[in-house]
């Protein structure tokens, strides 16, 4: 009796998705490591910067004059009185929102829920931790023939969120809505990345 002999081909096809699924992957994991590096860099361009005058007891390291993006010596914080919110400008092209939600402390899982929900954009994480994400957006393209004209032209911006626990109070910090340019919103991760609380001298008397 003849021995029958199996043959297992693979389509041409399916080696495409094959390696189009590989490669995407590969390019995921590249830009979440390139997000991560452009966060591990030095602070040659930033100044440290005390928020105890404004009600929030921390310090942090803000962009510079030698930063190149249009920043001013100074740093400028709107925060009304009494109020759970700041902001703090430094030049005409960085501004980092903070607000104080209390002891609430899953407002990273909850924007990601958020980002997942929103029908018209693709997201793509560039660092993806607990307490501190920053991502690309990207409109989809792909409307309908009967849709406005500003519909299917390509938009991209970038943004970063991380939450912080200073002192038993979770305090958000966030690039505004619209976002901003990539390197405006790895200079802003790497501020949020520097926040450290301010001790109490009255805790240890």
């Amino acid at each position: 009796m003849k021995r029958m002999k199996l043959q297992f081909g693979v389509s041409p096809f399916f080696f495409l998705v094959l390696v189009s699924i590989l490669f995407a992957c590969g390019e995921d994991q590249k830009q979440e490591n390139a997000g991560e590096s452009a966060l591990n860099e030095d602070y040659d361009q930033f100044q440290g910067f005390n928020m105890r005058d404004y009600d929030i007891p921390i310090t942090l390291m803000l962009p510079d004059e030698t930063a190149n993006i249009g920043a001013s010596t100074k740093p400028e914080v709107i925060h009304p009185e009494d109020g759970y919110k700041w902001e703090i400008k430094v030049g005409n092209n960085f501004s980092l929102f903070i607000e104080d939600w209390g002891d609430v402390d899953d407002r990273i899982e909850s924007r990601k829920k958020e980002l997942k929900d929103l029908p018209f954009y693709e997201i793509k994480y560039l660092v993806d931790e607990p307490d501190f994400i920053m991502y690309e957006q990207n409109l989809k393209v792909d409307g309908n023939k009967n849709a406005a004209a500003s519909v299917g032209v390509p938009h991209k911006s970038y943004h970063v969120y991380g939450q912080k626990e200073i002192n038993g109070i979770t305090y958000l910090f966030q690039s505004r809505e619209e976002g901003c340019e990539k390197l405006i919103i790895e200079l802003m991760g790497k501020s949020i990345r520097s926040v450290q609380p301010i001790k109490d001298p009255s805790a240890n008397s």
